[in-house]
């Protein structure tokens, strides 16, 4: 079959100039084909590698995070491997490798994924140091990891030369969900924690986790920590607590619990913090009379401010000086009980008075014909008056009647009764009758 010629170098030219756009549009050589290289990478070295081409000109290795995004390293000339320290890789990876040569550039490409059934992974991974020599750390099972899943837990330093598995596992129904450490001595400042898992059902997907020993330390109370106390202030002093890494005293911060000895909660309590310094200590203006109180302190980190345990209760103060308002309520009480019993008392010995002196009734007397005495007594005011008549019969003479010097007399007399209290010679009830007597020529009280 014959082709015409003009059609054909029609069509010649035309994918000519379009090699010639699609090399201008690049900018570069032409690429190898990726199966020339392969990559290999080690989980537990973390280091990427290669095959060596010969007149390597220029070597990149990439690191694609889904997280992080793209890490990249330029590699010396002869150098067929890359290593990444400070990356983790349960999110999944990429990595990439570009080899310049003379004879044009290589790349290729290959995923890391996070293989296993999605969601089986451990989770809530967490580690924290305390009292300097121990460290615990804990995690919990997956959603969709099945019954008989079992994890396990390395630890790795950040060069990757020495590898420490979990000692002491803790377990709920038989699954490790926790790991203990007491020796600390293989851990560097920052570490490489790895929990992968195992079941016979499905593929386990791992978790691993960069933590740095300086943030998950929880630091213990502050030591020897006393309280003096003058008539304006009281001083507390404290020791630095002991820490894994030796730190200078400004990277601790502590707190003071300041609470009234036997208080309820949330009531007459004072939280202090303090930025460590090189004395360590703190003024707490407190004057006297001062009621016992007690102080608690802590100790974190400043960049973090993770407050670590509480430390025992420090008393200062004196029993003199507390008075709880309960104590108030019963002095008010019982002062005014024997208010009350007291004057029901006095009231009571008025009445009794008032029943050994009654009022004098009025009485009214008739003598003979022409004697009469009548007498009036009253509560405010009692009078009487006396009058007769005298009739004399002479010697011999009937019949006859004399006047004799005939006088009359009258007298006003009141009594009057009341109690009290006396005060000397000896305090006590006392009761008092007056009786007022008054007639023409004056008056006088007996």
């Amino acid at each position: 079959m014959k082709v015409p010629l003009v059609p054909a170098l029609l069509l010649c030219a035309w994918l000519r100039a379009a090699v010639l756009r699609t090399a201008g549009h690049s900018g570069r050589t032409t690429v190898a084909p990726a199966s020339g290289l392969n990559i290999t990478f080690d989980s537990r070295t973390m280091i990427l590698s290669w095959s060596c081409k010969d007149n390597t000109s220029l070597s990149r290795c990439i690191l694609i995070h889904k997280k992080d995004g793209p890490i990249e390293y330029r590699l010396r000339n002869k150098q067929c491997f890359c290593t990444f320290r400070e990356v983790t890789l349960h999110g999944g990876v990429t990595f990439e490798v570009h080899v310049q040569t003379s004879q044009g550039e290589f790349q290729e490409k290959m995923p890391y994924p996070n293989s296993g059934r999605e969601g089986s992974a451990a989770r809530n991974f967490s580690c924290f140091i305390y009292n300097a020599d121990f460290m615990n750390c804990s995690w919990a099972r997956g959603p969709t990891a099945p019954c008989d899943v079992q994890y396990s837990l390395s630890i790795r330093d950040s060069k990757g030369r020495r590898e420490i598995p979990c000692p002491y596992y803790t377990q709920d129904a038989g699954t490790h969900v926790g790991c203990h450490l007491n020796n600390l001595s293989g851990l560097t400042s920052r570490n490489y924690f790895l929990v992968t898992g195992t079941s016979r059902e499905v593929g386990i997907q791992f978790f691993d986790s960069l933590l740095d020993v300086n943030k998950i330390e929880r630091f213990d109370p502050p030591g020897n920590i006393t309280v003096t106390c003058n008539k304006t202030q009281c001083v507390v002093r404290w020791r630095q607590p002991r820490t894994r890494q030796r730190r200078h005293f400004l990277e601790f911060r502590y707190q003071l619990h300041v609470c009234r000895q036997n208080s309820q909660p949330d009531t007459e309590n004072t939280l202090i913090t303090v930025q460590g310094g090189l004395d360590n200590r703190y003024n707490l203006p407190s004057s006297e009379p001062r009621a016992k109180r007690t102080v608690k302190m802590r100790t974190a980190d400043f960049r973090i401010l993770t407050w670590g345990p509480w430390s025992r209760p420090t008393e200062f103060g004196s029993d003199d000086g507390q008075t709880s308002s309960v104590h108030i309520y019963v002095l008010l009480v019982l002062g005014t009980l024997v208010c009350a019993l007291f004057l029901g008392f006095l009231f009571k010995r008025c009445v009794q008075m008032q029943r050994l002196f009654p009022p004098v009734p009025k009485i009214k007397d008739k003598l003979n014909d022409e004697n009469q005495v009548e007498d009036q007594v009253g509560r405010g005011g009692r009078s009487g008056q006396l009058g007769w008549k005298a009739r004399e019969r002479g010697h011999g003479d009937t019949g006859s009647e004399c006047q004799p010097p005939c006088f009359s007399t009258s007298w006003d007399f009141s009594v009057t009764t009341g109690c009290g209290w006396n005060l000397y010679p000896a305090p006590g009830p006392s009761t008092w009758v007056r009786v007022r007597v008054s007639s023409g020529r004056g008056q006088r009280f007996l």
